[in-house]
């Protein structure tokens, strides 16, 4: 399943990099985000790792992801040395969520519209955006922190279809928010660009085999 799909996964990469410069030097987007996560990598470098707060959150995914697929929530712990929870129903998708769905990023969003909705004004866009640079870098340094120790979600589904997964998810995730959130690509033209990368990629592939 993994070698299957390592096509799409290198077609969805490549998109992503098409959208990235397809939103091109939006001073009002970049600008924020990128001190967000500057923001972020002086904390992380700088102070104690907030690990209990990963924790908290790489559970409540695990539990969100077996909802979304009609499983209950029977119990959930979490420490700063790890955590676990027991849910009545799993599969690749619900184990590995933490690792390519940034839960806080996905929540600070949702904020920002909730307070759009109830006060019925758009907060300032740059604390959105540097909201977003915080959270999303909050994920991504975490995440590959914890991959430094034995991982039994990775361990358990295999190193390679777990990093096939985990990147393809990842990148559909940032293919539907970078255009939504920066407001300058559609998500029509981002999947132009998924089906035309993935495309020159199975030609790649089909001519290196011929």
């Amino acid at each position: 399943m993994a070698v299957i799909l390592l096509p799409l996964v290198v077609g969805v990469g490549w998109a992503v990099l098409d959208v990235v410069g397809l939103i091109g030097s939006v001073v009002e987007f970049w600008v924020p985000v990128a001190a967000g996560v500057t923001i972020w990598l002086v904390i992380f470098a700088s102070l104690p790792r907030p690990m209990w707060l990963y924790v908290v959150g790489h559970e409540l995914t695990h539990a969100l992801w077996a909802m979304f697929f009609g499983g209950r929530v029977k119990s959930i712990k979490a420490t700063s040395r790890g955590g676990h929870v027991v849910v009545t129903k799993s599969n690749p998708l619900v184990i590995l969520s933490p690792y390519f769905f940034p839960l806080y990023a996905a929540l600070w969003v949702l904020a920002f519209q909730l307070i759009h909705g109830l006060v019925g004004a758009r907060p300032p866009i740059f604390w959105f955006h540097l909201g977003v640079g915080i959270t999303y870098a909050f994920h991504v340094t975490l995440t590959f922190w914890i991959l430094r120790v034995r991982q039994p979600d990775i361990e358990g589904q295999g190193w390679v279809f777990s990093g096939v997964i985990v990147s393809l998810t990842h990148g559909l995730l940032l293919l539907h928010a970078l255009p939504w959130i920066s407001g300058r690509v559609s998500f029509t033209t981002a999947w132009n660009c998924v089906l035309s990368r993935t495309g020159r990629v199975l030609h790649l592939v089909g001519g290196w085999s011929g």
